[in-house]
C-alpha cells in the first residue's frame, strides 16, 4: 500500500535532553540533524512512500528536508509547527495534511532511527491494508517507533511511555485490526547514552547503514 510518511521533528535545542550527560547541546543538535538526513534518505528510497511531510518548528530541520528534496524524486513537504507542542500533536498535524492531500495510508516515522532500511519499510507497507493499524515497537518492546495507519486517522497517535499497548488498545476499541510488527531497522532510536553507544557500535561496523550519522559520530569522536 502506498503511504504518506509523516516525520515530526522537535526543535533541536529541546531534543534528546536525556543525552545531556553524554554530549553537549551543539553535538546533540549535530547528531539529530544527521539522523534526520539518513531517515529522509531511507524513506524517500522506498517506492511505497508517495510523499513525505516533515512537521517541525526547527529551521535547521527544514533546511535538511529541502536539501534532501533537491536530490530525490519523492516530494517532501515541510509543515511549520511554531508551537512545538509535542510528538503526538505534530503527528496529528501531519495526519490532517495527509488526509487533505487524499492519502489512504499514513506512515508515522521518527527522525531518530537512522538505521531505517527502505526495503524493510517497503515490506511492512506491502502488508498494510484498509482498517489495519501496524504498531512497530522500540527495542525495549514498550514504546512505539512507527505507526502505519489506514485510513490515516484510524487512531489518534499517543507516543511516549507505554505507547505500544496504548496504540493497540486504541485500534481494538475502534474495531480495527491491530498488528505489532518488529522491524529490526526501526528498533533502535536515540534517547539515552546507552542508545548512543549501541548506535555507534553498529555504525562502526556498518557505516553504510546510516552514512551521515556515522560521519557525524566519527567527527565528534563519539561515544
Amino acid at each position: 500500500m502506498n503511504a504518506t510518511a509523516i516525520i515530526p521533528v522537535k526543535r533541536f535545542g529541546a531534543a534528546k535532553r536525556r543525552l545531556l550527560d553524554a554530549i553537549d547541546p551543539p553535538a546533540r543538535a549535530a547528531i539529530v540533524k544527521a539522523m534526520l538526513a539518513d531517515v529522509l534518505t531511507a524513506t524517500t528510497a522506498c517506492d511505497a512512500v508517495e510523499r513525505v511531510i516533515v512537521v517541525t518548528g526547527e529551521g535547521r530541520a527544514e533546511k535538511v528536508a529541502l536539501a534532501t528534496s533537491q536530490r530525490v524524486r519523492t516530494p517532501i513537504e515541510v509543515m511549520r509547527d511554531p508551537d512545538d507542542a509535542g510528538h503526538p500533536e505534530a503527528a496529528t498535524l501531519g495526519i490532517v495534511r495527509a488526509k487533505a492531500l487524499g492519502a489512504e495510508c499514513a506512515l508515522l516515522l521518527p527522525g531518530d532511527c537512522p538505521l531505517l532500511d527502505s526495503a524493510e519499510l517497503h515490506a511492512a507497507l506491502d502488508r498494510a491494508a484498509p482498517g489495519r493499524v501496524t504498531v512497530v515497537p522500540d527495542r525495549h518492546g514498550t514504546g512505539t517507533n512507527a505507526l502505519i495507519l489506514s485510513p490515516p486517522d484510524a487512531i489518534a497517535p499517543g507516543f511516549g511511555a507505554g505507547s505500544r499497548e496504548r496504540h493497540v488498545e486504541r485500534a481494538e476499541r475502534r474495531g480495527l485490526e491491530a498488528a505489532v510488527e518488529e522491524l529490526d531497522s526501526l528498533a533502535l532510536d536515540l534517547d539515552t547514552p546507552d542508545d548512543l553507544r549501541e548506535l555507534a557500535e553498529v555504525l562502526a561496523a556498518e557505516p553504510q547503514r546510516a552514512p551521515t550519522t556515522a560521519a557525524e559520530l566519527a567527527r565528534l569522536g563519539l561515544p
